[in-house]
């Protein structure tokens, strides 16, 4: 007895089992690499238009675009999540750029800890993700959401940890309360009962704080934060409805609303996504058949992360605008419910030992091989990190950065004129464009504005037929410039190889007007508005019976690869008045 009623501040948990990690030390030290090589992958405008661009102009006093939601007339977004991550990294990039994203892997390893479970299998799943790997080491809004909710998943496990010892020792004494022969001993354990801790209020501040600063950062938290916080709290709590702004996600793209369960879960979690549906799919089932056993207890740590993991989406998936990083949170709950499923071994931490000699001595747990699961997520991930790492749109930072060089290089007085298409929005503030915004003071205390020497049009899907008029048009409003204004410029366009073709069938008839020749090329680039055209593919497969055709040469094959590899750049041309490119080749032609 005087054991159960010890202080529960005395009481610890059995020490965890040390497990050898290598493979996860390698994965975490790989996720390093991949942020230095740099990726030059480009997932989502968000990344740059959510962070860079709306801090970047007021640290470096440059032209930027900011998104709506943090323009100044009415902001549904705070700048203060940005400024503080990446305002603060700017300053400090050598001490918070390795250690806050690494967060979740130490949030993850202390809930096994603390619950016995297997922390190993864990580990390497959750560090061998695509997710963690590219979508987490970006400045996403969403990355920052992981993290903290993460942390809040962290410190209510802690608290349902405690809480447990606490209702282990009330339920002892509640026992030895309703035993008791006398009114002297049932006096003692109520007063016992009444000195026990509460068990649902701690770590009351730093869960509010996470929560707000959470909401802050993205109004979605609401929905990662809405399990952790019930379990906190033991009771229900009443949600506040959020307003959509429907007319703003239109311009972003509505979706169906149950997109999220079944293409953004199989996308970001592939096998361990489809796991986790049909093993939820299953409790369902067994809730309506009334078998309530087959159900995790509600108030169980598996209870707590099944809930983060489909309360969150299910949220979401109110929301017309879907897209796969919002969910990127539920990966914790996710890999912590399912990952020992991957690989088919234990979730709890178990030892086996054996008896030789009246010694108790360690057997070391059998290596077990690897599954057709195993194979399938290691496979999924290394082939979805190389297409958001370094392919999807992956020529567009080169080209911001050729960009970035060529104002640097111009005459003081040219303009800049590009013209972009099937490609993300360039993040300007890269470009270190000046700040024609602001009134600037001479020392003669003379006030002035600098003129703006580029131009960016963006544009998007549009068919060919309108932005070669939209050249056009552009070429002559810079040509009648020059000769009214004399103000040199250059005219540029960005686009997919997979469009070269189309817009030079386009420009045949345009000939008198302009011509165009090829700047630089940027590889790797895809992109999947403007998919590669890989026509020789059919010639070495046959499609009847699946099977691979020889190749008539050596040398064809070769050819073949070529233009295959070539399909995927990006590919900058330049743009010149008819006249201007006819005296360009004459001077070449001399010289």
């Amino acid at each position: 007895m005087i054991d159960i009623l010890k202080s529960i501040d005395e009481y610890k948990p059995i020490s965890p089992i040390k497990r050898k990690i290598k493979l996860y030390w390698v994965l975490a030290a790989f996720r390093i690499l991949l942020t230095l090589i740099p990726q030059t992958g480009y997932i989502h405008p968000d990344e740059y238009f959510q962070a860079i661009e709306v801090i970047s102009g007021d640290r470096f006093d440059i032209d930027v675009y900011k998104p709506w939601e943090f323009n100044a007339t009415f902001p549904i977004r705070t700048v203060f999540i940005p400024q503080m991550i990446v305002g603060t990294s700017y300053a400090l990039l050598k001490f918070l750029s390795p250690y806050v994203f690494y967060i979740f892997d130490y949030c993850l390893y202390k809930i096994c800890c603390m619950c016995g479970q297997n922390y190993k299998v864990r580990l390497i799943t959750f560090a061998s993700s695509y997710v963690i790997l590219t979508y987490a080491t970006r400045v996403f809004s969403n990355s920052i959401e992981l993290i903290l909710t993460s942390l809040l998943l962290y410190y209510t496990s802690q608290c349902m940890v405690y809480s447990e010892k606490v209702i282990i020792q009330s339920d002892y004494l509640s026992n030895k309360y309703d035993e008791a022969k006398n009114g002297v001993e049932r006096v003692k354990y109520y007063k016992l009962l009444g000195s026990l801790p509460s068990h649902s209020l701690k770590h009351c501040f730093k869960i509010a704080t996470i929560t707000v600063i959470g909401v802050f950062n993205r109004p979605t938290f609401i929905a990662f934060a809405f399990p952790p916080i019930f379990f906190w709290l033991q009771r229900g709590l009443g949600s506040r409805s959020s307003t959509a702004f429907t007319l703003n996600l239109e311009n972003h793209g509505l979706h169906p609303r149950f997109l999220h369960f079944l293409l953004n879960i199989p996308l970001l979690y592939n096998a361990l996504g489809i796991i986790g549906l049909l093993t939820f799919a299953r409790m369902s089932f067994s809730g309506l058949k009334g078998r309530w056993l087959e159900l995790p207890r509600i108030q169980s740590i598996v209870g707590l992360m099944t809930l983060s993991f489909i309360v969150p989406v299910a949220l979401l998936s109110l929301f017309p605008h879907q897209e796969p990083r919002f969910i990127m949170p539920v990966i914790l709950p996710l890999v912590f419910l399912y990952a020992p499923k991957l690989s088919h071994v234990p979730g709890v931490d178990t030892v086996s030992h054996v008896m030789k000699n009246n010694r108790t001595h360690h057997v070391p747990p059998k290596i077990s091989k690897v599954t057709k699961l195993q194979v399938i997520w290691y496979f999924c991930n290394i082939v979805l990190c190389l297409f958001y790492g370094f392919l999807h749109q992956g020529g567009v930072y080169s080209l911001t950065s050729h960009m970035s060089a060529e104002l640097k290089a111009k005459p003081h007085l040219t303009h800049i004129h590009l013209y972009t298409s099937y490609t993300y929005p360039i993040p300007t503030a890269l470009l270190h464009l000046r700040n024609t915004q602001k009134t600037y003071v001479s020392s003669g205390n003379h006030k002035y504005r600098l003129t703006k020497d580029f131009y960016l049009y963006e544009q998007g899907s549009k068919n060919m037929i309108e932005i070669r008029n939209s050249i056009v048009q552009k070429l002559q409003e810079c040509e009648e410039k020059f000769k009214i204004k004399r103000v040199p410029y250059r005219l540029y366009y960005a686009l997919p190889y997979s469009a070269v073709d189309e817009f030079a069938e386009y420009s045949q008839n345009n000939s008198l007007l302009f011509n165009y020749y090829t700047v630089k090329t940027f590889y790797p680039h895809m992109s999947t508005e403007k998919l590669p055209l890989l026509k020789t593919i059919h010639e070495y497969i046959n499609v009847q019976n699946m099977s691979f055709l020889r190749p008539r040469s050596l040398m064809q094959l070769i050819n073949d690869i070529s233009m295959i590899f070539q399909q995927f750049r990006l590919v900058l041309i330049k743009i010149e008045n008819s006249t201007q490119f006819s005296k360009r080749a004459k001077s070449s032609i001399g010289a």
